[in-house]
């Protein structure tokens, strides 16, 4: 895992737990807030059903969200990791074609010397 995955997979856990977190103070804090209240139980009953549904709604809308946000962060990962591993072929054909066309350059120029020292040789040797 390099290092942007461990920060996305860190940023996405942080999320999931502050979620929790926000739906679990939520409840308890509205519980809390019905319990203390002085109210007869008809109506307490009616409240926190009131308030169970109402938080039910949002939770379902936050998690509608938090999907579709999740799908967009897949597509967008899934473009950009396409475009990088387009680029990295890209970079490897261009440095494979340059790592053949110096080769050859050495090659022939290999072959000039070669000729070179044979034509100095033959020039030197006494016949």
């Amino acid at each position: 895992m390099n290092k942007e995955e461990m920060e996305m997979e860190c940023q996405t856990q942080s999320g999931r737990t502050f979620l929790k977190g926000a739906l679990i103070g939520g409840l308890i804090g509205a519980a809390a807030a019905l319990l203390f209240a002085p109210k007869p139980g008809r109506e307490l009953r009616d409240d926190l059903s009131e308030k169970l549904n109402t938080v039910t709604d949002k939770s379902k809308e936050l998690a509608s969200t938090v999907g579709e946000k999740a799908a967009d962060l897949a597509k967008t990962v899934t473009s950009k990791t396409t475009e990088l591993s387009r680029s990295i072929k890209e970079g490897k054909n261009s440095i494979v074609e340059g790592v053949k066309q110096v080769s050859a350059d050495v090659s022939d120029d290999l072959k000039e010397v070669s000729s070179e020292i044979q034509e100095a040789n033959h020039e030197q040797s006494p016949e």
